[in-house]
């Protein structure tokens, strides 16, 4: 008599998210940390969102891009954290196999706007530091809007490729998932074909894709440098620095743990399940936290905003 877990089938009804694994007992305790990073990033973000519409003198380039990163940053976490703790809390580990697929588009796509909204911002940053009279009539609202439907046209086409392959593949070992959501190379090994090409796909985007982004940020970065060692003073060159700030922390908390966490998913063997699931999931829930924190404390205008609306 055949398992059912093992049962032959070529596109399952349904998958099995385990959650955790090995760590199942202690669901709930792992939950509470979950839930406040979730919390404190749809908190964050609808504030961020809040404060640019409501303050005239925060309508510019900067904080459009810093806006687009809010939703994308409210849709990532989003997209993960409700059926996670629908498994934490009452133990609801089926998905259907297109939300599966829907869910994981979701994640990688919104995953690419992030990079390509870090990278437009560091375009912003680059403009405002090194041609700062070109400012105001290089990006322009049209502009900034054309650069916002570039990332996402560019995401949207880059991940496609994962859920057409996903959905191509036979899935006749097993159809549950050791994860708290459907990651891209997690439901590619449930497959009972040869899915080198989805698995080198994977590896295009995250080596090509991002490392271009990196590349672009650095290069931005390296005129920038250059631009604020040439200025006069030490006051000066300090206080024309302070304003990447929050981008830089932003751009750190976003690309190294994400680095971290695929290469140890793909490369990792000796590394436990249950640590590359954790840090999948720090990885998606982090930086949505991280960020408004970082722009509200490091971006002057919106903290003197903020502390307006509190003292009101």
């Amino acid at each position: 008599m055949s398992d059912s877990n093992t049962t032959d089938f070529t596109n399952p009804s349904t998958f099995i998210l385990l959650g955790v694994p090995a760590l199942e007992v202690a669901h709930v305790w792992i939950s509470i940390p979950f839930c406040t990073m979730y919390a404190l990033a749809v908190l964050g973000n609808f504030t961020i969102l809040f404060i640019v519409k409501m303050e005239p003198s925060l309508h510019g380039p900067m904080y459009y891009f810093l806006c687009m990163l809010a939703v994308t940053d409210l849709v990532l976490s989003t997209s993960i954290l409700p059926k996670t703790l629908s498994i934490f809390w009452f133990n609801s580990r089926e998905i259907d196999f297109s939300a599966c697929l829907t869910q994981m588009y979701f994640i990688h796509s919104f995953l690419l706007m992030d990079s390509g909204i870090l990278v437009a911002m560091a375009l912003d940053r680059y403009v405002a530091i090194c041609h700062p009279l070109r400012h105001s009539t290089t990006l322009t609202n049209s502009v900034v809007a054309n650069i916002g439907l570039a990332v996402v046209l560019r995401s949207g086409m880059l991940v496609l490729p994962y859920v057409l392959l996903a959905r191509r593949w036979p899935y006749c070992r097993t159809n549950i998932i050791p994860h708290t959501h459907c990651e891209h190379m997690a439901v590619v090994k449930l497959a009972c074909d040869d899915t080198r090409v989805s698995s080198y796909y994977g590896l295009f985007v995250i080596f090509c894709v991002i490392s271009l982004d990196v590349f672009l940020i650095a290069m931005s970065y390296s005129q920038i440098l250059r631009a604020i060692f040439s200025l006069p003073t030490r006051d000066t060159r300090l206080k024309t620095f302070g304003t990447c700030g929050s981008h830089l922390c932003a751009i750190l908390v976003f690309y190294i743990p994400g680095l971290f966490s695929s290469l140890t998913y793909r490369f990792g063997q000796s590394v436990p399940l249950h640590f590359h699931v954790l840090m999948a999931n720090v990885y998606l829930l982090v930086p949505p936290m991280l960020n408004p924190i970082i722009y509200g404390v490091k971006t002057k205008q919106i903290w003197d905003r903020l502390l307006q609306l509190f003292t009101h």
